[in-house]
């Protein structure tokens, strides 16, 4: 029997289902990989917005990264949610001795305009963890905050700032394009040896809830499985791209509905 691949997931819980380590999980369970997880925060959310959030002890969220790397044999990570800028050096500390690819979703602001980043923890994402990830998976505006800049408008724009978040350390950026505007959504990847492009086309829906967290915990999986990483983008596009066109099917909560996670699978 072949081995199955196994993805350690580092992120907050999101009430509604739709975003966050619940995606996170659905998206390693619908490509075929096991999920292990360290919750970082709790919140209160549904389509609609945040209502509330609790972010864990530090110590909790590397007691719980601990506990799965002493026992369990992971081929890769992902990290969502961290909140603040204690929880991201935990996280950087908890890591320390993983070898294997590390995908880094720096997530900031949710679907509802909800902060999920502190402000000050920007530099300490920035310090502790973009040089400890295999792939940072900004969207324009993440990307432009990390950097300190307004968001990309250009394509001379966003591949500079592509350029910019890889010489502060991670092996690659993929600027995702879902902000940009345009009948197309375009994804580039962005490496030492130059930019590979990812075009889908742009799907109509209102219920995107979670299409960030869900791209990087997919490219994360196909890593875990030993895909290249190019390979584990296109896979990721093209799944994501098939949860989108199936989410009005869902008619999940009054917001921003969640992609449908299983449409390869559900009847």
């Amino acid at each position: 029997m072949a081995r199955v691949a196994k993805l350690l997931i580092i992120a907050g819980s999101d009430s509604g289902g739709g975003a966050g380590i619940q995606a996170d999980i659905k998206t390693a369970s619908a490509l075929g990989v096991y999920a292990a997880t360290a919750i970082t925060a709790i919140t209160a959310q549904n389509t609609l917005g945040v209502q509330a959030v609790a972010v864990l002890e530090p110590a909790m969220v590397a007691r719980q990264i601990a506990s799965v790397l002493d026992d369990i044999r992971i081929d890769a990570v992902k990290i969502g949610m961290l909140a603040d800028a204690a929880l991201i050096a935990a996280v950087a500390e908890a890591l320390s001795g993983f070898g294997g690819p590390v995908v880094l979703d720096p997530v900031m602001v949710a679907k509802s305009g909800d902060a999920l980043l502190a402000e000050g923890a920007i530099a300490a994402l920035r310090a502790h963890l973009l040089p400890r990830a295999s792939v940072l998976t900004p969207n324009l505006p993440e990307a432009a905050r990390l950097l300190g800049l307004p968001p990309a408008a250009t394509l001379v724009e966003i591949e500079a700032q592509g350029r910019a978040l890889l010489s502060l350390g991670p092996g690659a950026v993929l600027m995702k394009g879902g902000h940009a505007s345009g009948p197309a959504c375009i994804d580039r990847l962005v490496t030492q040896g130059g930019i590979e492009v990812f075009e889908a086309p742009r799907i109509e829906t209102r219920n995107t809830h979670g299409t960030g967290c869900s791209l990087s915990s997919a490219i994360a999986a196909e890593l875990a499985k030993g895909a290249a990483l190019p390979d584990a983008v296109r896979r990721a596009q093209e799944w994501l791209q098939g949860a989108i066109a199936a989410a009005d099917r869902l008619d999940v909560g009054r917001g921003h509905g969640p992609v449908h996670h299983f449409h390869e699978i559900w009847a």
